[in-house]
């Protein structure tokens, strides 16, 4: 979809449609009041005879206003004017590309007079981009015959003219961001014979190579050599050969240290011996979504050409089970030097991610933030809202947290206590690679910690965010919105 800002009177701007809001109870908006007095109260005449009350989401559309020089009015119900904050901001966004895109409408404008409460024009215009981005967003590079859509296509946002300046910038950033979520959806959306280790290291070269990003891709021998014992454990059932995929964006002084995200890159995981049910089990093909999240984020970080350092490690493989694969109760030896008992398979994310960890230590790094598809514990903790997280550094989590609220990609705060640690205890190792069903998504966690001790880390548990399952099955992008306002915060906090 194109993306424009446009200013002027809203009366006079000629396109397919143009869309106003209306609020509880059949109060227009600014823009809605000037489009009013062009048409001499045609608006307001049916407004006040009940065509629409204004509730959040609901939609009028109105063919040939008389006095107006756009073809069509949309009228979009805003809520409660008191209450028109964030959360209905983008769900009456929504609701209006859901209807323009229905309508075979194929360009609009949007008036964005109506201010979300404490939100800027900045903060108006990147948050429509994205909600209209994602309402459209549709897969089907796997189809024979692709769906041939005649919806919207060009989508532009009515500003006033002295907001124009930072109104561009805000759909320039927007834009970028667009873009990362959609590479991030498209690799989560492959399936599995597809998208496999191999082809995320060959996705990660051509993003380095379009956007001038330094790639390094460890093989299995190399691996071998750092002794990522953990990592190469998951991969020993499996065909298809491991990599560790490393992408650096140099956005500052090469002096300054980096901001490492570590994503995992389990490309099917089957739950290797400690196999899963079979109900849903395809749905594990987005279990890489946390690597998918790390492309995304730098690709939108190189765009917005990001004043700061980052660095992407991506460990990836398959979980499959076969006469080679890995068994419970064998003992591993991560690249840390920790050995790790491994009491189920199927918990197989943190033992790739604890060896990229300790890779990531030769970056000296300012800070590591892991993203992974890690438990169903998290899923039954905080279900498909919001993201896990878990950090001991309060300043961090506070960061991370108003970078969700602000992008409108929430995560919730977990604890991550010593406490936690006693149910990893092994009789035969270090430690174990569980610690039973009880606070499932903590000792996850709290496993993860135990190789961060050298630098500040946090950790995102997107298992119930990454994707959406029935009807709308596929992958959501998430968390990369979180990732790049944090990213784009950072240097101001610092």
């Amino acid at each position: 979809m194109q993306f424009n800002i446009k200013t002027g009177s809203p009366a006079r701007i000629r396109v397919a449609c143009i869309v106003v809001g209306v609020f509880e109870s059949r109060k227009l908006s600014p823009a809605g009041v000037m489009l009013d007095r062009a048409s001499r109260g045609y608006l307001s005449a049916l407004i006040n005879r009940g065509d629409l009350e204004g509730k959040l989401g609901s939609t009028l559309l109105l063919p040939r206003v008389p006095q107006l020089t756009a073809q069509r009015v949309l009228l979009i119900g805003l809520g409660r004017e008191q209450d028109f904050g964030d959360p209905p901001f983008r769900t009456a966004v929504r609701a209006a590309v859901r209807a323009l895109d229905q309508a075979g409408i194929t360009d609009a404008v949007l008036c964005l007079s109506a201010t979300s409460k404490g939100r800027d024009i900045g903060w108006r215009v990147t948050q429509a981009v994205l909600v209209a981005a994602d309402t459209t967003y549709h897969f089907d590079r796997m189809k024979s015959k692709p769906e041939q859509r005649h919806g919207l296509h060009e989508f532009s946002l009515l500003v006033e003219r002295t907001e124009s300046a930072r109104a561009a910038a805000a759909l320039k950033r927007g834009t970028a961001i667009v873009h990362g979520i959609n590479l991030a959806k498209d690799l989560g959306n492959l399936p599995g014979n597809i998208c496999t280790p191999s082809y995320l290291a060959s996705q990660a070269k051509t993003l380095a190579k379009s956007h001038k990003l330094k790639v390094h891709v460890l093989e299995k021998r190399d691996m071998e050599q750092f002794g990522m014992g953990a990592l190469l454990s998951v991969a020993r059932g499996s065909a298809e050969p491991p990599k560790l995929i490393v992408l650096q964006y140099q956005g500052t002084d090469r002096k300054c240290k980096p901001v490492v995200l570590v994503g995992k890159g389990v490309t099917f995981d089957t739950g290797g011996i400690s196999i899963k049910p079979a109900a849903e089990m395809d749905e594990m093909k987005f279990d890489m979504c946390g690597a998918a999240s790390v492309l995304g984020t730098l690709k939108a970080a190189a765009e917005m050409k990001l004043p700061l350092n980052i660095v992407g490690i991506i460990p990836t493989t398959e979980n499959m089970p076969s006469g080679s694969a890995t068994k419970p109760g064998d003992v591993v030896k991560s690249m840390s030097g920790q050995t790790i008992e491994v009491l189920n398979t199927d918990a197989e994310g943190r033992l790739i991610l604890c060896d990229a960890l300790t890779y990531a230590e030769r970056f000296n790094p300012q800070l590591v933030i892991d993203i992974a598809t890690l438990t169903g514990a998290c899923v039954i903790a905080l279900g498909h809202i919001a993201s896990g997280l878990f950090t001991s550094n309060d300043t961090l989590a506070d960061e991370m947290l108003a970078a969700g609220d602000a992008s409108g990609d929430r995560a919730w705060r977990l604890p991550l206590w010593d406490d936690y640690q006693e149910q990893l205890r092994s009789n035969f190792a270090d430690f174990a690679n569980i610690g039973g069903r009880a606070g499932g998504s903590v000792t996850a966690a709290c496993f993860l910690a135990r190789f961060t001790k050298k630098f500040k880390w946090a950790h995102l548990d997107i298992a119930g965010t990454a994707w959406k399952s029935g009807k709308e099955k596929g992958a959501t992008g998430r968390p990369v919105p979180l990732l790049i306002q944090f990213l784009i915060d950072f240097p101001v906090n610092r």
